[in-house]
């Protein structure tokens, strides 16, 4: 499990960690990230360390630069932050016993979150993300599944198996890194981008925070990808969403990257909306075949 609460970041294998990557995956049915056989809490005392285990083996980010410490509130804390177990390097995190944003969100898939908990767990992740690219770290896989939320329910950015350095020149950082329905077009072409890709994938996590709902629910990856690039396909907005949470989203999923708002921007935008009016989404019992704002539910007046 490769994570990023306290990284070096003096550069990176790249064929070493997408070879531990897969070896996780192998071992622990799919996903980016090992499972422990047990949660481990901040008191816990370690077990006397195993002899392959003396040895650890810096964890890193991809890319050039200083040594770095990422300790913050909207990253887990890391309780081991490098070792090596049966010859696989792991960093053990704290154990966060709400589980993923995503789960979260299924779970409220009917019963909406009410728009105060929309603006909140967004600002969650909107400062995570701020504090990350103020030490110029992309996470590059910014999606809800990696969002994991603790007893009070603060959300907490985890997983950074992708992330890396931001360059100094966008052309150092290609690949297509990430989840389809959350990449940014220029990631999915293959061209130069930088942190705005992460401003990309936060407008849809913003969407999904707020209709409880999958992007793209009956789009194949193939044609997801092909229509976000050639014909600006984007997760249809409810009209009953609050226009300024409207404007939100569509200017962090902009075709073009320098269109895109800075994440301390974000920050300051979501702190100004009025949440004193509900203004979230409610379920809707209507007759068939009636008219709806978006699927099942009731529409309540934009700018609400």
């Amino acid at each position: 499990m490769l994570r990023a609460d306290r990284m070096d970041l003096r550069g990176l294998d790249i064929q070493i960690e997408e070879q531990m990557a897969e070896s996780f995956r192998k071992r622990n049915g799919g996903g980016d990230c090992g499972v422990g056989d047990r949660p481990l809490q901040a008191g816990d005392r370690p077990r006397r360390r195993p002899r392959h285990a003396r040895h650890p083996l810096p964890l890193k980010v991809r890319g050039p630069g200083r040594r770095s410490s990422l300790v913050h509130q909207w990253i887990p804390q890391t309780l081991a932050p490098r070792c090596r177990i049966e010859q696989r390097a792991v960093s053990v995190v704290e154990y966060l016993t709400r589980g993923t944003l995503k789960q979260h969100l299924i779970n409220h898939y009917k019963k909406k979150l009410a728009y105060k908990e929309v603006v909140r767990v967004a600002l969650g992740l909107a400062r995570g993300l701020s504090f990350l690219h103020s030490k110029k770290i992309v996470h590059r896989n910014i999606k809800t599944e990696k969002m994991l939320l603790d007893s009070q329910m603060s959300l907490k950015i985890a997983d950074f198996g992708v992330a890396r350095v931001e360059a100094q020149d966008p052309k150092d950082m290609t690949g297509t890194p990430g989840t389809l329905g959350y990449m940014a077009p220029e990631v999915l072409t293959g061209e130069p981008y930088n942190r705005k890709c992460d401003v990309y994938s936060f407008g849809i996590c913003l969407w999904e925070i707020y209709c409880c709902d999958m992007p793209y629910p009956n789009l194949s990856f193939v044609d997801i990808s092909s229509a976000v690039v050639n014909k600006d396909l984007r997760p249809e907005i409810p009209r009953c969403c609050p226009s300024a949470m409207t404007s939100i989203m569509r200017r962090c999923w902009d075709a073009d990257p320098d269109v895109r708002p800075e994440m301390d921007e974000i920050v300051r935008l979501l702190e100004a909306l009025d949440t004193s009016k509900d203004g979230g989404m409610a379920p809707e019992v209507k007759p068939a075949g009636a008219a709806g704002c978006f699927r099942f539910f009731r529409c309540r007046p934009r700018g609400t």
